[in-house]
């Protein structure tokens, strides 16, 4: 499991758009999106890397924990 600390998500539309670009990249993928502590964990195919492109895109500033 990939874990990334993420700044700027506040409420259920940021774990929305977190949790859908993600998935749009790898449908099998199990994304938790903590808002209060600000950790989105990753169980998927896609690379750290990838993972972070996509949140990126989406607006957050993010960062492996």
């Amino acid at each position: 499991m990939q874990v990334f600390k993420v700044q700027g998500m506040s409420c259920g539309h940021c774990v929305r758009a977190v949790s859908a670009a993600l998935l749009a990249l790898d449908a099998d993928a199990q994304v938790d999106v903590d808002l209060a502590g600000g950790e989105v964990r990753v169980e998927s195919r896609l690379s750290a890397e990838q993972v972070l492109a996509a949140l990126r895109e989406e607006g957050y500033e993010a960062q492996p924990a």
